[in-house]
């Protein structure tokens, strides 16, 4: 196993998929952060390890945290990565296993946080590493999240019908690590939802909903999101009351809505039905199993 990565267990899982999200520069409103906090929640998920965080983080940028236990001893929480595992078999993951690594975005050496992940998959005989994320972006709160998917595996684009990112500019660590598996052969699939950049810092579940819709129907699974539907609710109904109050916002906001609403009156956000999402991934799966 990789020099970096401390176990505690080695899971065992049935054709796992990988899913990963970090906090900070990829995780605009604490969408993704949320999602793989959500799915961890429902199914149980168990902490097996973590990546080594003093080869990983500068201490002065992501501080350690002082916490009293019972109000009285004092403890040190440091940062780090953490992996969980769900049992063996999960039936609402189309009785897959999951392994979620989670945690702040590492501060240096990402090639060899990246190459521990991709040893990691290995060694528990990963499927596929989905990666999630959030961006702040030009679009209305009132409107539904919009989430693009794409992939680097040329098969994975043609069989999922996703499409090969065309963003160039800064990056973070989701998506070195999405470019990285994919350069490793390792198939990856990355979600991105785009929330609100004149609401940065309030936590968007309906963007963590959005996020949690289009892992379903990639995998075929089932989540329970009744609670983010109740909170993504009053979120839109409280957003909407405080941008109200300022006339400016609410101009702004306006033009949002009609830009983001010609847009899908011209086809631009069209995307492929979850059903077919489902098919051509447990295709592709099969496909890739069976050259192996």
């Amino acid at each position: 196993m990789n020099e970096y990565i401390n176990l505690e267990r080695l899971p065992e899982l049935e054709r796992p998929i990988l899913i990963a999200g970090f906090t900070g520069w990829n995780d605009a409103a604490e969408a993704a952060s949320l999602a793989v906090n959500t799915i961890g929640e429902e199914f149980g998920a168990k902490r097996f390890g973590s990546f080594d965080g003093e080869e990983f983080f500068d201490y002065q940028a992501t501080r350690p945290q002082i916490r009293l236990v019972e109000g009285v001893t004092r403890t040190i929480e440091w940062p780090e990565n953490g992996l969980s595992a769900t049992d063996r078999s999960v039936a609402a993951l189309g009785g897959r296993g999951a392994v979620l690594l989670s945690g702040p975005e590492p501060n240096f050496r990402w090639r060899t946080f990246s190459q521990g992940v991709v040893d990691l998959a290995r060694e528990l005989d990963v499927r596929l590493v989905v990666t999630l994320g959030a961006l702040l972006a030009d679009v209305p709160h009132s409107r539904p999240v919009a989430v693009s998917a794409n992939a680097q595996d040329p098969s994975l684009v043609e069989n999922l019908g996703l499409a090969a990112s065309r963003y160039e500019g800064p990056t973070g660590i989701t998506g070195l690590l999405h470019r990285y598996c994919a350069d490793k052969g390792l198939p990856a699939v990355s979600f991105w939802a785009s929330v609100p950049h004149y609401l940065p810092s309030v936590p968007s579940a309906p963007a963590t909903l959005a996020l949690l819709q289009n892992l379903s129907s990639l995998l075929g699974a089932r989540f329970d999101t009744s609670h983010l539907e109740r909170t993504s609710e009053d979120y839109q109904r409280q957003v909407s009351a405080a941008v109200a109050q300022d006339s400016d916002l609410t101009s702004y906001v306006r033009t949002l809505e009609e830009r983001y609403d010609a847009q899908v009156e011209g086809g631009e956000r069209n995307l492929p039905s979850g059903e077919d999402l489902a098919q051509e991934l447990e295709r592709f799966l099969r496909e890739k199993g069976d050259e192996e």
